[in-house]
């Protein structure tokens, strides 16, 4: 039943361009500027694939199954890959960023965004438990929402795979130089 439910998913997926098809696309675009506080995650990450989680403190398995999609994919070889989880802006969800990013692993690096500033969800067109997936050269691959953002499902993790070893967007030079460095 899940495997049948799941091609469906897929094939409204590609028949409605999932969360790219309203407005206009960002794919393979970099993302527009953004920060918290006085970080910039995407800069940080610039070399590395990059998955940006928008992730509140409701869904608790969410938090362990992005550490257990993190800890596979390094056994299976897919290493310099870089997690960000942003928590949501909203006053309910920074009251509980501490609870959030304890639940999260100390692997994954979660931003919690200042009230004054610009929202990065709605900066990245992003929504609760949504997942963008950045080439090594910061231009999105993949912005995957829910449904496709369960982790039961292998949406996201084929996501991340796809985008570390193909080159949707064009070449990326950094791939290069990164399989070069870490050989």
């Amino acid at each position: 039943m899940w495997r049948g439910l799941g091609l469906a998913l897929a094939l409204c997926l590609l028949l409605t361009g999932g969360t790219e098809s309203q407005g206009q696309s960002s794919y393979c675009k970099q993302p527009p500027p953004w920060s918290i506080k006085d970080q910039d995650p995407m800069l940080n990450s610039y070399g590395s694939v990059t998955v940006v989680a928008l992730l509140q403190n409701k869904h608790y398995t969410c938090h362990q199954r992005l550490e257990d999609l993190r800890v596979k994919l390094e056994k299976e070889g897919y290493s310099n890959i870089s997690y960000v989880v942003v928590n949501h802006q909203g006053i309910s969800s920074r009251l509980k960023y501490v609870h959030l990013k304890n639940k999260v692993s100390e692997h994954i690096p979660v931003y919690q965004q200042e009230e004054n500033q610009p929202d990065v969800w709605t900066l990245l067109n992003g929504n609760k438990d949504d997942f963008l997936i950045y080439d090594r050269c910061g231009r999105l691959v993949y912005h995957l929402g829910l449904p496709y953002s369960f982790l039961t499902f292998t949406y996201v993790e084929d996501s991340i795979k796809t985008v570390y070893c193909e080159d949707k967007c064009g070449n990326c030079s950094l791939k290069v130089f990164f399989s070069i460095i870490f050989l």
